[in-house]
Order: C-alpha cells, then structure tokens, then sequence
C-alpha cells in the first residue's frame, strides 16, 4: 500500500477509534459518578441551568473521557502510520484539541477545569502515545 495513502488511513482510523473511546466513557460516566439531581446529561440546555449544582467529582469522568479519547485515537494513528508516527499522533492531539475548545465554547464549565482539560487531556496524552508507538 502507498505509504501516504496507510499514513491517511491511519488518521481516519484515529479520529474515529479516538472518538469512539471518549463516547465511550462519557456513556459510562453517569453510572460512575451519577449527575447532579435534575439535571438530563443528554440535554445540553439542562446542563447549562445546572452548572452552578456541579462539583468537583462531576469533571473527573469528562476528564478522563477527553484524555482517553486523545490518548487512543494518537496511539492508533501512530502505530497504523507507516512513518512520522509522533507527527501524526501530535496531530490527533491538535484534532482533539480543537474539539475540547469547541466544546469548552459550548458549555460554561469553571474555569479551572478548563485549563486542566484543555492543558492535559489532549496534547500530553497524544505526546505520550507517539512516544509508546514510536519505541521498537
């Protein structure tokens, strides 16, 4: 196969393994840490009326659900590449990024959380799964 053709490939195969996994744990993070009482996780306006009843625990799922999502969608990108595997697992941090910021936009999250997320969750995780995909 044509070594470009495998190394796009292997980004599509990323941003789709990547985001499967993020939907992944948010599915299962209403189970883990429940939401707040009245508040409807699938409807975006309930989660903006109810912000103010979130706490800490409440950011640990969707936390962990970007840096998972990141971290599996670089290392499959990465390790399906033919070559510039941290380039292209880099570059499925920078997809996922951009995601988080879009979504950081949408939801009035504190402050706080969104330098951790948007901090940690993306661009380190992809570093670290170029690093792991990139070994011998």
């Amino acid at each position: 196969m044509n070594p470009i053709l495998r190394n796009v490939l292997a980004v599509v195969a990323g941003v789709i393994l990547g985001g499967a996994a993020n939907m992944g744990v948010i599915m299962l993070s209403g189970s883990i840490i429940p939401p707040p009482e009245g508040v409807d996780p699938s409807n975006m306006e309930s989660i903006k009326a109810n912000m103010h009843l979130f706490e800490a625990k409440h950011f640990v799922m969707p936390f962990l659900a970007h840096a998972v999502g990141s971290f599996v969608g670089a290392l499959v990108a990465a390790l399906l590449a033919v070559s510039r595997k941290m380039q292209i697992a880099v570059g499925l941090g920078i997809w996922t990024l951009i995601g988080g910021i879009m979504a950081a936009t949408m939801i009035p999250a504190p402050t706080w959380f969104l330098v951790l997320d948007l901090g940690l969750a993306y661009i380190p995780m992809a570093l670290l799964a170029g690093r792991l995909a990139s070994k011998p």
